[in-house]
């Protein structure tokens, strides 16, 4: 495993993670992509611990602590592993890296409307929360232009950033089909392709689904009732 950054040094590294954020699984499948070997500590958010209140100014995971300076946002926490440890998973080009950067932003809110969406109390409201997500899928859909991945051939940030959207739709869609990507098979083919990789299977824990279920089904939603 990498245990030094490009400029020599060792890597003095530890991922805060909660066992089913997808952004703690942006960035676990970052290090994986890179190669780079951390220690990871899980914490329970419903109880998080003062050290980790002290750290965190949004009390959000992932928490990144290099030495003793702590990094906060999945995005940026990626960026600094990317920067640390070259080749970059980003586009060399500055117009295309900003634009990579601004449809990470895109996944973000995706991800947060996808959870709104899954603890929605009654089905009118889940309904129109799944209105406002085929919206942004459908501008998705329309700013793909390569395959298997966003860019291309070349695996990025990017798909790191969408990558874990991903697994939570497909593991929903295991107990209450969801049919999101029906109309969008560039995004669905990204999907599949994204699935497949290494690094994004080996991104969450074993027993990932059984907690995702179960975290489900206690969350007095509309759907929890479809997870037996």
């Amino acid at each position: 495993m990498n245990q030094t950054a490009n400029d020599g040094k060792a890597l003095d590294i530890e991922l805060v993670s909660f066992k089913l954020c997808p952004y703690v699984q942006r960035s676990v499948i970052t290090l994986l992509e890179k190669n780079i070997d951390i220690k990871t500590t899980y914490i329970d958010l419903n109880e998080p611990p003062q050290w980790f209140l002290d750290l965190s100014p949004f009390g959000k995971v992932p928490l990144l602590r290099v030495a003793d300076t702590a990094l906060f946002e999945s995005a940026v926490i990626n960026e600094y592993l990317d920067e640390i440890t070259p080749p970059s998973l980003h586009p060399s080009d500055p117009l295309l890296k900003a634009q990579n950067r601004s449809w990470i932003e895109f996944a973000s809110d995706l991800s947060g409307n996808f959870y709104r969406f899954m603890m929605a109390k009654d089905e009118a409201t889940g309904t129109q929360l799944m209105e406002d997500l085929q919206s942004k899928f459908k501008q998705l859909e329309q700013q793909l232009q390569y395959a298997p991945y966003f860019n291309g051939q070349a695996f990025s940030l990017i798909d790191c950033a969408f990558a874990p959207l991903f697994k939570h739709i497909s593991t929903i869609d295991k107990n209450y089909p969801l049919a999101l990507f029906s109309d969008y098979p560039k995004i669905d083919a990204w999907r599949s392709a994204l699935e497949s990789r290494p690094a994004v299977q080996s991104s969450v824990v074993d027993d990932y689904e059984t907690l995702f279920s179960d975290y489900i089904r206690n969350s007095d939603s509309h759907i929890a009732r479809f997870f037996n």
